[in-house]
């Protein structure tokens, strides 16, 4: 993300116009947006025309600038793009004021917001802008018979490629080679600037052995890790070890992987954890948070009164932070944001065990 320019609004607002420069600061944003705040960018609109010697044709579109009170926000993950929809509120055709219309917003679109940001808003677009030096990062995992490249987004990880090969004795068995052929070519393929080769045994080394003897310029971006499992779960084991922030200066998933275990293993233990709306906002009341854990589409949907909780979840934030403690908003996108979506969508590491 970059941040192209920042001032107040009206209303006490803050104004800042953003740059979107991948498809984790489109995700990043459907987590700033609200209804009521006001967006404005260069979008196309459909627009009837009276010439009676005109066909009907439904409308040509025009290019326009425009601003809208936003009403609803989607990231539309397969296609690329956040489609922001509102009211008209500004225009460059005073004709179109008060109806409804819908952003596209894509990549390297600039995009101007108008609100009063939450603290953890802004975290998010700081961290979004600070994630753009970081480097591209693949996981690829192996073991005898099966292979899978993930790549690291901010959201969580994406399954790039899966391939399975039947190794051994047998009708479908074919050659080891051919596994690390597909895997090898995968990565060449996608290109990014750094590889983390995982799995258990000596499977993943005999694939590094062919990469490096058949991909040499893959090879020189490998680092080798130990697991217990290739897949999803050998990629969980890679964040929780801090394997990927050894090439990236901060990972958001890394740490959520961390923190769903410190939770779920106080939950098991009996210790300093609690979860669920009631007793989370009972502990902050206490001041007995240490770190509040909280899933950013629940969030979104308590914060604009589209949810079942009954608590003010603002105020459990802002008690949190103003009794030191820290705040991680987790993605749903990601496999630690679903268990923590089962345990009711919050939940809390604490400083001392509440009886």
């Amino acid at each position: 993300m970059r941040i192209a320019e920042r001032g107040r609004g009206e209303e006490g607002r803050e104004r800042i116009t953003l740059v979107p420069e991948n498809v984790d600061d489109l995700w990043h944003l459907s987590h700033v947006l609200e209804p009521g705040d006001i967006v404005e960018g260069d979008t196309t609109r459909r627009i009837q025309r009276s010439d009676d010697q005109m066909r009907d044709t439904g409308g040509e579109r025009e290019h326009m600038h425009i601003s809208l009170e936003v009403q609803d926000v989607e990231f539309a993950r397969f296609a690329n793009r956040l489609r922001v929809g509102g009211i008209i509120t500004q225009c460059t055709r005073e004709d179109q004021l008060g109806q409804h219309h819908t952003i596209n917003v894509e990549e390297r679109d600039e995009l101007t917001v108008e609100k009063v940001f939450k603290p953890d808003q802004l975290s998010r677009i700081e961290e979004a802008t600070e994630a753009a030096e970081n480097p591209d990062v693949a996981i690829a995992t192996v073991e005898e018979g099966e292979a899978y490249v993930h790549t690291v987004k901010q959201y969580g990880t994406d399954e790039y490629a899966s391939f399975t090969a039947p190794t051994g004795k047998g009708e479908y068995a074919r050659p080891r080679e051919e596994l690390f052929e597909e895997l090898g070519g995968a990565l060449a393929h996608l290109d990014p600037d750094a590889v983390i080769l995982a799995g258990p045994g000596f499977t993943k080394q005999d694939a590094h052995d062919y990469i490096d003897d058949e991909y040499p310029a893959v090879a020189e971006k490998i680092s080798v890790v130990d697991t217990s499992a290739a897949g999803d779960r050998g990629v969980h084991e890679v964040l929780k070890r801090g394997a990927v922030d050894e090439v990236q200066k901060e990972t958001r998933i890394s740490r959520e992987a961390e923190l769903i275990d410190e939770l779920t293993q106080n939950i098991g233990e009996g210790a300093k954890a609690t979860y669920g709306p009631q007793d989370v906002a009972e502990a902050a009341e206490f001041g007995a948070v240490e770190t509040l854990l909280v899933v950013d589409d629940r969030l979104r949907q308590e914060r604009q009164e589209e949810g079942d909780w009954d608590i003010d979840v603002n105020e459990v934030i802002e008690s949190v932070e103003q009794q030191g403690g820290d705040v991680v908003v987790f993605s749903s996108e990601f496999a630690p944001g679903e268990q923590l979506h089962n345990l009711g969508g919050i939940a809390a590491i604490l400083r001392y065990r509440l009886d």
